[in-house]
């Protein structure tokens, strides 16, 4: 039975679907300010193999990702800028809706671009946020009927003291929560520091934005927390099954979607909440808002190719942190081609000597909180074993690679085109370095090399790369 760590228990439970046989997922998407940087990036290659191990365990998931395109400010905790017009100003775009709208419509198409390079399943669905005012009009309204509003000048705000469970899944003895509390703006207009806004006013509010609509509480626009829990219960439902996001929505965003969904339809909104842990450079967290940050698109001009990066997530638990350089980067790329070229002498698939007892484990690892660094193991274990048949090999590996995802069956051939009078030779190789003949090992090298291909050796064995 698949198990998976909730953070609002924080402990391993069994995952149990409200219906039998069907999943309902929902994933925090982009703010498309931007490009997405590989730590965000992070976050839905975590919600893929998610997403994939439940269609393994032979669930029918529906899935939703959110564009944020309206909304979200500079800091979780309603204060700074707004993202989408700082995109505009750092672009030296005009001021005007049709410009912001240009912003969003682009980063968007970069970001699935990125899912695609990245063999990410499309979900199913991905609610635009200024196109979901109604639903969150109604959540708004349902809240504030329910007493845990308040109206200033400048905004409706959410009454966190009255919500009995605020901060049951941030914990406030966590040390994300300390960091919110000591970030978090003092705000005259808020009866508790922890307050947040449903609903920015127009007349009362300095900030700019070029989006307004009409409310029961004036012209305005939506807060960036009623977004995500308005669209996920209108094409979920309430209750839904799961959440996934990165820890950082653990203190402040999550936890007010929780806040406001309960309050305004009293029962919960999602019964498992899935966190990944952040990517780490030398230097600390990625950050876009520290101004130097790592894409996808940077990998593709340094000749990385994108499913490296995805090898590299897998080879990390998403719930320890994954450091990245470009060491790492270069050895995830050996590993995935060499495992590329392990398969590229199998025989097509017939999806009819899968081996059991190996995919029993696989499922084993992958059903045990999302262990794909034991998954990935597994596949290593099997290409090496010699008792097992090639069709038994690429039968098992292809099933595997449903979960996987690293697109196998397509670029073992087109990936790993070595002409056979190479791979001998580095076979030869090989075995003259296992005896420790080390000179005549450098002379087949050599012939290597005239071949037009390189070898570097790794873990897993000799990698042959064709010279630039």
């Amino acid at each position: 039975m698949l198990q998976i760590y909730n953070t609002l228990g924080r402990q391993k439970e069994k995952f149990i679907p409200l219906q039998k046989d069907k999943v309902g997922l929902y994933s925090c998407g982009p703010t498309v300010y931007n490009y997405a940087h590989l730590g965000n990036l992070r976050a839905y290659v975590f919600a893929d193999i998610l997403k994939r191990t439940l269609q393994y365990n032979q669930y029918e998931v529906k899935h939703i990702i959110n564009i944020t395109d309206i909304g979200h400010l500079t800091s979780d905790a309603d204060a700074g800028e707004d993202k989408m017009i700082k995109a505009l100003q750092r672009e030296g775009k005009k001021l005007t809706p049709e410009a912001m709208q240009e912003i969003a419509n682009f980063y968007s198409q970069s970001f699935f671009q990125n899912r695609d390079d990245l063999n990410i399943l499309p979900a199913d669905k991905y609610p635009l946020a200024s196109q979901h005012l109604p639903a969150m009009i109604k959540m708004i309204q349902a809240i504030e009927k329910n007493g845990y509003s308040y109206e200033t000048k400048s905004a409706l705000y959410f009454d966190t003291q009255k919500f009995k469970n605020y901060g049951q899944l941030a914990s406030k003895k966590s040390k994300n929560s300390e960091k919110n509390e000591a970030r978090i703006e003092i705000n005259p207009e808020k009866k508790n520091s922890s307050d947040f806004i449903l609903w920015f006013k127009a007349k009362g509010e300095k900030r700019k934005h070029l989006l307004q609509w009409n409310s029961p509480w004036g012209e305005g626009w939506p807060g960036w927390h009623i977004e995500c829990a308005a669209m996920s219960t209108q094409y979920l439902g309430q209750p839904f099954d799961l959440h996934t996001g990165g820890i950082d929505h653990i203190p402040v965003h999550h936890t007010n979607e929780i806040a406001q969904a309960e309050a305004a339809y009293q029962k919960p909104l999602a019964q498992y909440w899935l966190h990944n842990e952040f990517l780490v450079l030398d230097q600390g967290k990625m950050s876009k808002s520290k101004g130097g940050f790592i894409t996808l698109e940077t990998l593709i001009e340094k000749k990385i190719h994108p499913l490296s990066y995805r090898y590299l997530c897998l080879n990390t638990h998403y719930r320890s942190p994954l450091s990245f350089s470009w060491e790492s980067m270069e050895s995830a790329q050996n590993a995935l081609f060499k495992l590329y070229q392990l398969t590229a002498s199998l025989p097509k698939p017939s999806s009819k000597k899968i081996i059991i007892k190996i995919e029993n484990d696989f499922q084993k690892a992958i059903n045990n909180d999302l262990n794909t660094p034991q998954a990935l193991a597994l596949t290593w274990s099997l290409l090496k074993n010699k008792q097992f048949s090639p069709q038994q090999k690429i039968d098992t590996l292809i099933k595997m690679d449903q979960v996987l995802g690293l697109n196998i069956e397509k670029n073992r051939k087109n990936i790993s085109k070595v002409p056979l009078i190479v791979e001998n030779l580095s076979k030869k190789r090989e075995n003259l370095r296992k005896e420790k003949k080390w000179e005549e090992a450098d002379q087949i090298r050599q012939q290597i090399e005239k071949a037009g291909f390189i070898v570097e050796d790794s873990p897993q064995g000799p990698l042959l790369k064709k010279k630039n």
